[in-house]
């Protein structure tokens, strides 16, 4: 069993006389331990955002590189004209743990950007450790943006103790491609052009779905790559588990409660979907795109942000969000959105700036949709542009589903804990171990994770 990140052990402190600590000196302390435990590694060399701050600039560090990151530019250009007087000066940093490393010790020493990008999933360990500012909704309000704007799953998600402390740039969630020619073929689009999703409504229809793609295509029906992935498995199987209606109660210090049962019932489902004879067995990421865009499967199970690789192997490829398949709807995804690192003493005229300009880039998103991602501000996706992309279009409604990760400090997009679950997975799928050992593994360590204590 691979462990979870706990907290270290304190270091030893020398002998003597020593002043007591000040009550702000307490606390930088505890929020730097905690950016510490959170991000997984010490931080060095994160010199400080807020140093010599033009009062015209906004600072926003992102984790968006290649095309995203071109597009997150064109994004912010296009906002331009409606900030007048306001330049937004990004700082790229890698994904990861590194990233959230250096936000949360930036954070701590109140010398972090302006604004960030953090994936949703993670505010739980960010918001009750004090490292975040709350958003002023009135402010947002002035400027056009309100949490009617956004679709409940979501928005519910930025909530602390009855503030904002997320504002939400997309939703990303885990979908199902297909080459449409094939699909139709098989017998599984509408008339419209969609996915048939009650062909997919069951475990049983969705394998025979599977095997109808595999004789479409003559070779196989659905790829998905899991294989030493850290996150793929874990994606899979929380949006099947959610499906049954059930999901974890996760009490820090406590222990898990989960229908076990419920569990193996998906596992199961998820080891006959790899079965090596109508879907391949044994993929890794990269090469379950690589059948898929090959035509070597006629559909994968994917996120949305692959849709500028299928759509260059294939431009009509087709999206639809993931089928029900155990009778509750439920979307996998994560959501990108901005918050504030915690300032001591934020400047108030600086705040409104910060306000402006993410009100105006949520405006601009048709841009940031050509990447797949759906705009978590909702007058933009019920534009007429914006129902004239495909397969865009097509995958938007599963916005008002989509189901994150269990909001506790040690879960979210690249955690350790992601990768603890997708392993136990794995093991099941590609190594037999069995559906109800592989529900009671899992359980086991959400309650090695749970026992260690929240840094808040």
């Amino acid at each position: 069993m691979v462990d979870l990140p706990g907290p270290r052990a304190a270091s030893a402190r020398p002998e003597g006389n020593r002043a007591a600590p000040s009550r702000r000196g307490v606390l930088r302390a505890s929020l730097a331990s905690a950016a510490v435990l959170l991000g997984g590694a010490a931080l060095a060399g994160c010199g400080s955002a807020a140093a010599a701050s033009d009062p015209r600039t906004v600072r926003m560090w992102d984790l968006f590189s290649g095309a995203d990151g071109a597009l997150l530019e064109e994004l912010v250009d296009i906002a331009r004209p409606d900030m007048p007087g306001t330049r937004v000066e990004r700082t790229v940093l890698e994904w990861g743990t590194p990233y959230y490393t250096k936000l949360a010790m930036a954070s701590a020493g109140g010398r972090g950007p302006d604004v960030a990008v953090s994936h949703m999933s993670r505010l739980a360990g960010y918001a009750p450790l004090g490292l975040l500012d709350p958003w002023d909704t009135g402010l947002l309000a002035e400027f056009g943006v309100r949490d009617k704007d956004f679709a409940d799953p979501v928005w519910s998600r930025t909530q602390y103790r009855d503030r904002t402390y997320a504002v939400p740039l997309d939703t990303h969630p885990f979908i199902v491609f297909f080459h449409p020619d094939t699909a139709r073929e098989a017998g599984l689009l509408t008339g419209d052009g969609d996915l048939d999703q009650d062909a997919f409504s069951t475990p049983g229809r969705f394998l025979e779905a599977g095997r109808e793609l595999a004789r479409a295509s003559g070779k196989q029906g659905i790829a998905f790559g899991y294989a030493n992935d850290t996150a793929q498995g874990w994606r899979l199987f929380y949006g099947l588990y959610r499906q049954t209606g059930n999901d974890f109660d996760l009490p820090i210090g406590g222990r898990a409660t989960a229908d076990l049962d419920a569990m193996a019932e998906v596992i199961a489902f998820m080891q006959k979907l790899v079965d090596g004879r109508t879907n391949p067995r044994r993929l890794d990421y990269p090469a379950a795109i690589a059948a898929f865009t090959n035509r070597q499967t006629g559909m994968i199970l994917s996120g949305e942000w692959e849709l500028g690789t299928f759509r260059a192997a294939d431009p009509k490829v087709g999206a639809a969000p993931f089928p029900t398949v155990f009778g509750t709807p439920a979307v996998y995804a994560d959501s990108h959105s901005f918050v504030l690192p915690r300032r001591p003493d934020p400047d108030e005229a600086h705040r409104r700036r910060t306000h402006q300009a993410v009100a105006v880039i949520l405006k601009a998103g048709q841009v940031w949709a050509r990447a797949g991602h759906i705009p978590a501000y909702r007058p933009v996706t019920r534009t007429p542009d914006y129902a004239r992309l495909e397969p865009q279009a097509r995958y938007a409604r599963a916005a008002d589903h989509v189901v994150l990760d269990p909001a506790v400090w040690f879960a979210g997009a690249g955690s350790d804990f992601q990768n603890s679950m997708s392993q136990v997975l794995q093991q099941s799928m590609l190594d037999g171990l069995a559906p109800d050992r592989a529900a009671r593994a899992m359980v086991e360590r959400m309650n090695t994770a749970l026992s260690q204590p929240s840094p808040a």
